[in-house]
């Protein structure tokens, strides 16, 4: 019999679903229902956003009775309807909801009272008839069934009569009677009073008939539909979908839906019971059954022979047990504790969009019977209602999760993390325990973007997440908060407990990581801030492990770094001076101070070195070590190394027109301005903008920019080259130089660091270590300039060893571009 029944409610619901549109008080949908994607043709993300009145035509936020509507569809087809819009409200907030019902072609009227007559003794539909004056002159049997009470009617009984008094209604006779006069059609639904003498709701029609001839009125034809239950089933609809509306919990929706179902159907006891990820069931709703019975019901796993609700569940049909006690359906449930007078279950799934199964509606009779039409139709609205409220609360749950969690690596995000923060610090302080917050920061990650792509990049960080995770203990959270970032979270956690931690996060993640074929081996950055040592609220503890992180960095990378009162203060002295930097580049307040560069063969002047200098009235002179890193760390260096060139430029055109003889200026570039490669567009719109000669300009970097992996480093450093602007190596062989490297850069000329000069002319070591970057430079062609020198022995050995050039104090201080002259004239003179 279960497989007998299975269609029938199907059928019901088919034809009983209304059109559902949410929409905001600015008049746009935000949400829409299966039915109306159904009638408009549209899916649910075509419609939201849109303006309601793309859909319902003349709709806005003002509630209103059940309306006449013509509905556009999306392929330009037509549709005839009836719509009726309804309010409600949420913590302020107001909501519309329209409900939207297709209509079949007006039924057709006709004049002839015999054909009526025919007619109306079959319908189910209570049909009057009047003659010109209101005298009612006909009442079919259907008609008397609905409204009367049996007892005889007066023969001179009119229809104001019938519905002001018997009926119940003296408003509506009142509209009878003006349609009548104005010889117009009226359609309304409205109470009367009927034989029983409960309140019934009919859909009354009245239509005045007329001679085609002369116009005059001739009879009055009224057609009333009962509507009680529709209006019931309504009722029902609206209050849910005003719950859903009003964001309501989702026990409390269920509930009014169980609650409101039983007021319909007096004989049944209802049941909601929702479906989990692992197939087995939770009571959403079960209010008038015993608690021992839904902790019975509580996480039984579906099947073929679940009882009512785990088979509807299990084969996604509607089961009918008409007897509980003799069904094989329950055979494996006889001990579950069932109301007494209960014997038969029906229960219907209901599923979502995609078909999945949600959830069960289920009703206990008392009395072992099948559903009743009726009851078909209540089911219909109420699974439709069900499956809208559960799409909703999945709806939620996605977006709070998208809120909460990372898309890419699947880990807490941001936001999720603070809050985490905050309830762990709330049981450390509780516990007096401590707390660690680790700051981890995958180094060079920008250059695995802009060389492998992005998709690489995802990989990286999806495998370093993995890592992670596995790392850690029960109880310890970990965390994207954006880019190359993690924050890592340990409860119970002492300073020695977080460098051990940070020292195996920093192991793991160094180990080889396999993407698109190559392995990659990519280091970290941790900084570690502790609570209470170094904040007791989560605002000032993500703060501080951020600022570890940074001076983790700034020491060489790979490492991990507590923070400190004193890197604190140090990051904030950074930070204010960073801002007056800032505007000093604007302001122009920069300057450059030149020093010269001689020839030891000759004593003439080689060129000059540009070197930056500034003085901030607050913080005095700022020594280049200092402000210069700064520049790079906050994203300054690039203005700085663009404004060097051009007033380098500008300066020996100037030194040209004055009849200085200067061979060429050097300026320093940070290898961060390589990155990018403008800095070749700009040096070569400098020269032309001063009519200069490439060999006037002279470019210095530094090992760094041999040692970047970046691509486009090399590629810079060659599109400078041929420009015709030589290069210069500065501080050569203090850091890891490569000489396949040197090779492929296009070096013009070599600088040997000061930190030789020191000890020269003592140490045979240093002394070795010249010769050979002497001899390299010679092998490949290039010029080779000592910088530091101090003293006349320092100048005599570099000369002896083959050293083209010096620049130090032994010749000049760094000079003030307009003292080069002079300083010029009294070196010939001397």
């Amino acid at each position: 019999m279960d497989g007998n029944m299975a269609d029938r409610p199907a059928a019901a619901r088919a034809q009983g679903r209304e059109a559902v549109v949410f929409f905001d008080t600015n008049n746009l949908v935000t949400f829409i229902n299966t039915a109306a994607e159904r009638l408009w043709g549209l899916n649910e993300g075509e419609a939201i956003g849109r303006p309601v009145g793309d859909l319902i035509p003349g709709a806005g936020g003002q509630p209103s009775g059940e309306l006449p509507l013509s509905i556009t569809r999306h392929d330009g087809s037509r549709v005839e309807g009836l719509v009726s819009v309804t309010r409600a409200k949420h913590k302020r907030e107001t909501y519309y909801i329209a409900f939207v019902r297709p209509t079949l072609n007006p039924p057709v009227h006709t004049k002839s009272l015999a054909i009526l007559a025919a007619v109306a003794e079959k319908t189910d539909r209570g049909v009057l008839v009047a003659d010109a004056h209101g005298k009612v002159i006909y009442a079919n049997p259907a008609f008397r069934d609905m409204l009367d009470d049996g007892t005889e009617w007066p023969e001179s009984v009119t229809l104001a009569e019938l519905f002001c008094g018997r009926l119940g209604n003296a408003c509506f006779a009142d509209h009878i009677q003006d349609a009548m006069d104005r010889r117009i059609a009226l359609s309304e639904d409205v109470a009367l009073k009927g034989n029983t003498g409960m309140e019934v709701w009919v859909s009354a029609s009245v239509t005045p008939i007329m001679d085609r001839q002369t116009g005059v009125l001739e009879q009055v034809v009224a057609v009333v539909a009962d509507i009680t239950h529709t209006r019931l089933v309504e009722d029902l609809q609206r209050q849910v979908l005003g719950a859903l509306a009003a964001d309501a919990p989702m026990a409390d929706i269920m509930d009014i839906l169980c609650r409101k179902v039983q007021g319909l159907a007096p004989n049944a006891l209802c049941s909601i019971l929702g479906v989990t990820a692992d197939d087995r069931l939770t009571v959403l709703a079960a209010p008038s059954l015993p608690a021992e019975f839904s902790a019975a019901v509580e996480g039984l796993p579906i099947g073929p022979r679940s009882g009512s609700c785990g088979t509807a569940a299990f084969r996604g049909t509607p089961v009918l047990v008409e007897d509980i006690a003799t069904s094989p359906l329950w055979e494996d449930f006889r001990d579950i504790p069932i109301p007494p007078g209960i014997t038969g279950c029906w229960s219907i799934p209901v599923k979502l969009r995609g078909g999945k199964v949600a959830a069960t509606f289920a009703f206990y009779f008392q009395t072992a019977h099948g559903p009743t039409p009726w009851l078909e139709n209540v089911v219909a609205a109420c699974s439709d209602l069900c499956a809208l409220a559960l799409e909703r609360f999945e709806a939620k749950k996605r977006i709070e999760m998208l809120a909460n969690v990372d898309t890419l690596t699947g880990l807490a995000n941001r936001r999720q993390l603070h809050a985490v923060l905050e309830e762990l610090l709330v049981e450390a302080r509780t516990l007096e325990q401590p707390l660690a917050v680790l700051y981890l920061d995958i180094d060079h990650f920008k250059d695995v973007n802009e060389t492998l792509g992005h998709s690489t990049g995802d990989q990286l960080l999806v495998e370093v997440s993995r890592r992670l995770k596995a790392q850690l203990r029960t109880g310890d959270v970990v965390g994207r908060t954006g880019g190359d970032e993690f924050l890592v979270l340990v409860h119970d956690c002492t300073a020695e407990e977080a460098a051990r931690i940070a020292r195996r996060l920093l192991e793991y993640v160094a180990a080889p990581i396999t993407a698109q074929a190559l392995h990659l081996t990519m280091s970290a950055s941790v900084g570690i801030a502790l609570y209470p040592d170094h904040g007791t609220d989560a605002e000032t503890l993500l703060k501080h492990a951020d600022t570890a992180v940074h001076e983790a960095k700034r020491k060489g990378r790979g490492k991990f770094h507590f923070f400190t009162e004193e890197l604190n203060r140090r990051v904030l002295d950074r930070l204010v001076l960073s801002v007056a930097l800032r505007e000093a580049i604007q302001n122009r307040a920069l300057r450059l101070v030149y020093q010269p560069q001689v020839l030891l063969s000759s004593g003439a002047l080689h060129g000059v070195e540009a070197l930056a200098r500034w003085t901030d009235p607050i913080h005095g002179d700022v020594p280049a070590t200092r402000f210069i890193p700064l520049a790079e760390e906050y994203g300054l260096i690039e203005s700085i190394d663009e404004w060097a060139v051009e007033a380098s430029c500008q300066r020996i055109a100037t030194w040209r027109q004055e009849g200085v003889d200067v061979p060429h200026v050097s300026v320093n570039l940070s290898p961060l301005s390589f990155r990018s490669g403008d800095i070749v567009g700009f040096i070569s719109g400098a020269l032309r903008e001063y009519d200069l000669k490439p060999s006037d300009l002279r470019v210095e970097i530094t090992e760094r920019v041999m040692m970047d992996q970046h691509p486009n480093s090399f590629a810079t450093a060659r599109a400078i080259e041929a420009l015709g602007v030589r290069i210069a190596m500065d501080d050569f062989g203090t850091g890891y130089s490569s000489l396949s490297a040197l090779s492929r850069l296009p070096i013009a000329e070599l600088k040997i660091d000061r930190s030789f000069m020191l000890s020269i002319e003592q140490d045979q070591n240093a002394q070795a270590l010249a010769t050979a970057v002497i001899r390299i430079g010679h092998s490949l062609g290039m010029t080779v300039v000592a910088e530091g020198v101090e003293t006349q022995a320092q100048a005599d050995l570099l000369r002896f060893l083959g050293c083209h050039a010096a620049q130090g104090f032994l010749f000049a201080r760094p000079i003030e571009a307009a003292d080069i002259g002079s300083w010029l004239a009294a070196r010939r003179a001397g």
